[in-house]
């Protein structure tokens, strides 16, 4: 099987020859501890650490993106507004007012390039003027949005060896980013016409920005950032989820399915419990990272939704930090079960933080690729 292939076959529950080997990714401080353990610093990590442990990288077309904007046009100017006591406050491209340790370049401010705490002050959206405002940066209709070689774009993707997906800001995520998670909340209770009024209008909006690439070159599957629970529990109730948040997820999951694309997914980090089955309710059937240390088992969730929803990630990142037998032994209570059952690609449940040293993590990525049938 080519990767398109294989990644499809198991997040459908089909008959992949092998599922795919995708442990987990390093942010740029785990690079700097790994540079200096063994991973030479002009060698591309993935290529080397399948290398080292026997593999061949799968060679496939040159990937192809879409080109398509779903973020907002034109961007707030990203500036520096005042710099003491260690620490940058900047107005970052999205509009909110945040704080950063000069510890880091302010751009870290919205890329994930690290592990990065950040500090909100302020939000871009508090009341409906705000609002009126924004929607202008939303507006689907900016020339800009779509490429002008898009169709060519797309003729090659739709000739793809390789997995082609799509990500994009979920409707809590998006609403968040737009009035922080504290005003969203209160809005929620307070204001909710006001929360359904711009709910509504990201829901439409995303649907226009969605539509010409379903049509001319759907995906292998459409990823939403939702970011939505702490470490015990989901931010909001399965009430307001409900309301707010799941008409936007019926509507693109029906159009999505329509169009063909085969994996409708969702990205939450912290404690899923209570949204696993709304997002199945919704349509929603393959989730990322489920972590660990939120109290996430993800063998219990598999006997309780069986192959209503496909996983990956799972795998405790504390784990593979200790090595040896924990590893070991925490892979023998996962990945078989699991992949008996399929509908599961074992990684790192989230970024693969540098307290995992090189040598660790070669060793966990040699136990999943046994386990895996790759050697």
């Amino acid at each position: 099987m080519n990767p398109r292939e294989r990644f499809i076959a198991t997040i459908t529950f089909g008959t992949p020859d092998r599922v795919p080997m995708e442990p987990g990714g390093p942010r740029e401080s785990t690079l700097r501890a790994w540079h200096t353990q063994g991973l030479p610093e002009d060698a591309n990590w993935y290529d080397y650490l399948l290398t080292t442990i026997g593999l061949v990288p799968d060679k496939t077309q040159p990937q192809t993106g879409y080109g398509v904007s779903f973020q907002m046009m034109p961007k707030f100017e990203e500036k520096v507004l005042e710099h003491k006591d260690g620490h940058y406050i900047v107005q970052d491209w999205m509009g909110a007012i945040t704080e950063i340790s000069d510890e880091f370049d302010y751009t870290y401010i919205r890329a994930a390039k690290d592990f990065v705490t950040r500090k909100w002050h302020k939000f871009p959206v508090e009341n409906r003027a705000d609002w009126a405002e924004m929607k202008k940066r939303f507006d689907p209709n900016t020339p800009e949005r779509i490429p002008e070689d898009f169709r060519d774009r797309c003729a090659k993707i739709t000739q793809r060896d390789y997995v082609s997906g799509i990500t994009i800001a979920g409707p809590f995520w998006q609403l968040r980013e737009w009035m922080g998670f504290e005003g969203l909340c209160m809005a929620m209770a307070d204001d909710p016409e006001f929360v359904m009024e711009m709910a509504d209008y990201y829901m439409e909006f995303a649907s226009r920005m969605l539509a010409p690439i379903l049509e001319y070159a759907p995906p292998d599957y459409v990823m939403l950032n939702e970011d939505m629970a702490y470490k015990a529990h989901a931010m909001i109730s399965p009430a307001m989820t409900h309301k707010f948040i799941c008409p936007s997820y019926r509507r693109w999951v029906k159009e999505m399915t329509e169009a063909g694309v085969p994996i409708p997914a969702v990205d939450s980090d912290g404690h899923i419990g209570d949204l696993l089955p709304i997002w199945i309710e919704c349509g929603l059937h393959y989730n990322w990272p489920v972590e660990v240390a939120a109290g996430n088992d993800i063998v219990a969730y598999r006997e309780q939704y069986g192959k209503q929803m496909a996983f990956g990630g799972g795998i405790d990142k504390r784990a593979i930090a200790k090595g040896g037998k924990v590893i070991e032994d925490h892979l023998n209570r996962i990945v078989p079960p699991l992949l008996k059952d399929g509908g599961y690609i074992p990684g790192c449940d989230h970024g693969v933080p540098p307290d995992i040293s090189w040598p660790n993590f070669v060793a966990y990525t040699r136990m999943l690729a046994e386990m895996t049938g790759w050697l």
